[in-house]
């Protein structure tokens, strides 16, 4: 494929390590060689090879047909196939200064549908991962409600429930890559975002019981792990869908993600959907805390901090081609590229696909239901003569907001961002079938 002039290609192969290290610690992060053999990894473990015996090959009876199996409930909660074993969470050891407050990415590369299973759930944790006896847990709600009360966890699942299915993203989702392609994996660039059905209670029927004061504006829920994490929270958007949820994909949450309660935001920054839930408190302003003043703001070209950018805009990835799924095994042909879309403003409505770097784009088909503020999956069909492609996705929600180059985005916002960035994703797709993130970008 021709690239012209006018277009600079950023390949995270072509970037010195050394450049890659002084970038980083600019960051105050620690790039270390074993930090990159583990990224490494990540694309060996997702492209896992069997040995084949041919003895199990047609017309053969293979041999696991040829003897009994284990019993029907050896292991009572289930567990994944052993050839799966390498479908798990992952880290990125240098991104965080301890394993405490740390986060774990979810490995879109190997799932299928919507539904991120609760064991491969991504995770951000502030202050480590807590256990709470369900029968010693206490809600508090105070400051402008008609009465201060304290619930137990049966007193909130007293309440009508509801079960919804949301996408979950973390405000550092595709973070790192703000100033370049810098991670050769679709698991570490757009991993911390996950999908599932949760249940719960809307928090307006609770508070229609309590009963709000006049004046009521701002809410600031608070966890009880040791990082007391908390976060402002406008009461349109409590009034509006949060839910103080309790279960996750039809089990109880687990501990990394909050259990016996957390607060849930549909379509909002995941820092604010505080886990192990402590309180709730009610005032006319809002907090000011440490994790919506000196973090979680997003730096603009001129050095202001954009704060209380709470919602996700749209964003896409393909899934597959990408560089931990290549194509490097896959024959000439008729091939599909397979990706996820998703917005917290609402409803992915199309998806478009190119394979020539943004010349020319083609839409996708859905493969999944589309819900409002929930993973979309999508696909579209092309042919792979052992050709190079620049393949990308953007997708638009029914807001009319279409998902940016990594050039506007750069334009609006400069290349010193954390957080909310949803660029155009680019995988170059090498004739030999390998898989790269590059970033085009128009001059």
């Amino acid at each position: 494929m021709k690239i012209k002039k006018d277009e600079l290609i950023e390949n995270i192969n072509t970037v010195d390590p050394q450049t890659k290290r002084r970038e980083f610690l600019k960051k105050g992060v620690v790039l270390s060689t074993a930090a990159i053999a583990s990224l490494g990894g990540i694309a060996t473990n997702a492209n896992a090879k069997y040995k084949i015996d041919k003895n199990n090959l047609p017309p053969n009876n293979p041999a696991w047909g040829l003897k009994w199996g284990r019993d029907t409930n050896h292991d009572p909660y289930g567990s994944p196939s052993k050839f799966e074993k390498h479908v798990v969470r992952r880290e990125v050891p240098w991104l965080t200064a301890d394993k405490k407050a740390s986060v774990s990415f979810t490995p879109w590369q190997d799932l299928k549908g919507i539904i991120v299973p609760n064991g491969l759930h991504f995770t951000r944790c502030h202050g480590g991962v807590i256990d709470i006896n369900p029968k010693e847990y206490r809600l508090l709600i105070h400051g402008l409600v008609k009465k201060d009360i304290i619930l137990t966890l049966e007193d909130i699942k007293r309440y009508p429930s509801v079960s919804v299915i949301h996408s979950f993203e973390c405000a550092a989702n595709n973070g790192m890559e703000w100033r370049g392609a810098n991670l050769n994996s679709l698991q570490a660039t757009h991993g911390m975002l996950a999908c599932s059905e949760v249940t719960g209670v809307p928090l307006r029927t609770i508070l229609e019981d309590v009963g709000l004061k006049k004046g009521a504006k701002w809410m600031f829920p608070e966890g009880s792990d040791p990082a007391g994490v908390g976060r402002s929270i406008p009461i349109e958007k409590v009034l509006d869908d949060a839910i103080l949820v309790y279960a996750q994909n039809g089990e109880a949450l687990r501990p990394e993600q909050g259990y016996p309660v957390r607060l849930f935001l549909p379509g909002w920054e995941g820092v604010m959907q505080i886990k192990w839930l402590r309180r709730l408190k009610f005032d006319t302003k809002s907090w000011m805390v440490r994790e919506e003043s000196t973090k979680y703001t997003m730096l603009t070209k001129d050095g202001h901090a954009l704060m209380y950018n709470w919602a996700f805009s749209a964003n896409s990835v393909i899934t597959s081609p990408c560089p931990e799924r290549d194509w490097r095994d896959k024959k000439r042909g008729f091939i599909m590229i397979e990706g996820i879309a998703w917005s917290g403003k609402g409803t992915i409505t199309a998806v478009d696909v190119s394979i020539d770097g943004g010349k020319t784009w083609k839409l996708a088909q859905f493969t999944s239901m589309q819900l409002p503020k929930a993973v979309t999956r999508f696909a579209f069909k092309t042919k792979w003569n052992k050709n190079s492609m620049m393949i990308q996705s953007r997708a638009t929600d029914d807001t009319g907001f279409t998902q940016p180059t990594a050039t506007q985005l750069n334009n609006a916002r400069g290349k010193e961002g954390i957080y909310h960035r949803n660029a155009i994703q680019t995988w170059e797709v090498k004739s030999n079938g390998e898989v790269n993130n590059v970033h085009i970008y128009e001059s």
